[in-house]
C-alpha cells in the first residue's frame, strides 16, 4: 500500500507518498480502507522529529481516518462488518491506504456525511470533548475562553461549549477567523495580534460572573500566554494545557498568581492515553456528540473542512498548516 512518509526530521520537502506493507489486523483489530484522513499539528511536529509516535505504534503519519471496514481480526466481537463506513482516532498510520484500529476505537460515520467530512471529526471533536467535560468538567452557564478559535479543536469546542449551554468566546489572529469563530457560534472574539485579550475578556465577563473572568480556559498557546490566562481566569477557574506552541518556559511568579485566584492547572495529551481511557472518551462521544452531527438535529454539529488535499500533495498540506492560514481541517484524501 502506499503511506505518507519521510526518511529523516525536517521540512515539508521530506515528505512522499511510499509503498511500504500493508498491516494485518491483530487480536481484536479491525482492518480500515482508508479513504481520508487529516492533518494535526502532531503531523508537523513528528516530521520534525519532536514528536515521536507511543512505543509500538506506526510510525506513519496521521492520527485520524475516515473509510470502510476491509477485514476483522480474531476476537473481534461482532460490533462491525466488512463495508460498514467507520472513522477512528489514531496514535498514527491514518495517512496510508490502510490502518488497523482496535475495534473499540471505531465509531460510525453519521449518516449522509461524505468520508471528507468524517475525516475532520475524530481528532479535534475528541480532543475538545474530553478537554471540555472529562477534565474541565463544564457547566451550563459557564464562560469558556478558546486560544486558536478557528482551529480544528477551536471550531469544534465553540460548537461543543453551546451544546452544553455556555458560553464560548475565542482567540483568533486574523478578522476572517474571528468571523469564522461567530458563525461557528461564538459570543465574542478577540484578535490576540492587536488587542490585550485579557482586558477584552474581563470586559466582556463583567457581570456575568460573580467575579470577571472565565470559567475555563482551552490553551494550545502555553508559556507567552500564563500571564494573560491568569489575568483573566475567575477565581476557581480551570485552565487546561492541550499544547505549547510557543513553548513551555514561564518566566515570572506563576504559582503565586494561581494561588491568589484558587485556580487550576490541568494538562491533557489525548495521543498517549491508554486503551481503557480512549474507549471511553470515545463512547461517550458516541452517546453525547455524534447524534447532533446528523440532519434534523438541533443543534446541529458540523465539522469545518478549510481544504483538501490528495495524499501525493501532502508536503503542500504541511506548508498551508506552517503557515497558519487554515480555518478549521486540513483533510487528505486518500487514493484507491
Amino acid at each position: 500500500m502506499f503511506a505518507a512518509y519521510f526518511d529523516c526530521p525536517g521540512g515539508p520537502e521530506n515528505l512522499y507518498m511510499k509503498e511500504v506493507m500493508k498491516p494485518s489486523p491483530e487480536e481484536g483489530e479491525v482492518l480500515v480502507k482508508v479513504s481520508a484522513s487529516a492533518l494535526n499539528r502532531a503531523d508537523l511536529l513528528q516530521r520534525r522529529g519532536k514528536y515521536p509516535p507511543p512505543k509500538g505504534t506506526s510510525d506513519i503519519l496521521g492520527l485520524e481516518a475516515a473509510g470502510s471496514v476491509a477485514g476483522l481480526g480474531p476476537g473481534c466481537r461482532g460490533q462491525w462488518k466488512v463495508g460498514d463506513a467507520v472513522m477512528a482516532l489514531l496514535s498514527g498510520g491514518g495517512q496510508a491506504q490502510y490502518v488497523t484500529v482496535p475495534e473499540g476505537h471505531l465509531m460510525p460515520i453519521p449518516k449522509d456525511m461524505t468520508f471528507i467530512q468524517a475525516a475532520a471529526i475524530p481528532e479535534a471533536w475528541l480532543t475538545a470533548f474530553q478537554l471540555l467535560h472529562f477534565v474541565g468538567k463544564i457547566q451550563e452557564g459557564e464562560t469558556v475562553l478558546i486560544h486558536a478559535g478557528a482551529s480544528g479543536v477551536g471550531m469544534a469546542a465553540i460548537q461543543l461549549v453551546r451544546l452544553a449551554k455556555a458560553i464560548p468566546i475565542v482567540t483568533a489572529g486574523t478578522q476572517e477567523k474571528l468571523k469564522a469563530t461567530a458563525n461557528a457560534g461564538a459570543a465574542a472574539g478577540f484578535n490576540y495580534k492587536n488587542e490585550d485579550f485579557s482586558e477584552k475578556v474581563l470586559e466582556f465577563t463583567q457581570g456575568k460572573n460573580l467575579c470577571s473572568g472565565v470559567d475555563i480556559i482551552l490553551d494550545c498557546v502555553g508559556g507567552s500566554y500564563w500571564e494573560k490566562n491568569i489575568n483573566c481566569l475567575s477565581t476557581d477557574g480551570r485552565w487546561i494545557i492541550y499544547g505549547l506552541l510557543s513553548g513551555g518556559e514561564v518566566h515570572g511568579d506563576l504559582l503565586a498568581r494561581l494561588l491568589s485566584k484558587r485556580a487550576s492547572i490541568h494538562t491533557s495529551l489525548l495521543r498517549s492515553r491508554d486503551k481503557e481511557a480512549s474507549n471511553g472518551y470515545q463512547q461517550s462521544v458516541r452517546e453525547d456528540a455524534l447524534p447532533y452531527f446528523s440532519g434534523g438535529a438541533s443543534p446541529r454539529l458540523q465539522p469545518l473542512v478549510d481544504s483538501v488535499y490528495p495524499l501525493h500533495k501532502i508536503a503542500e498540506a504541511h506548508r498551508l498548516m506552517e503557515e497558519n492560514k487554515n480555518i478549521g481541517k486540513i483533510v487528505i484524501e486518500v487514493p484507491v
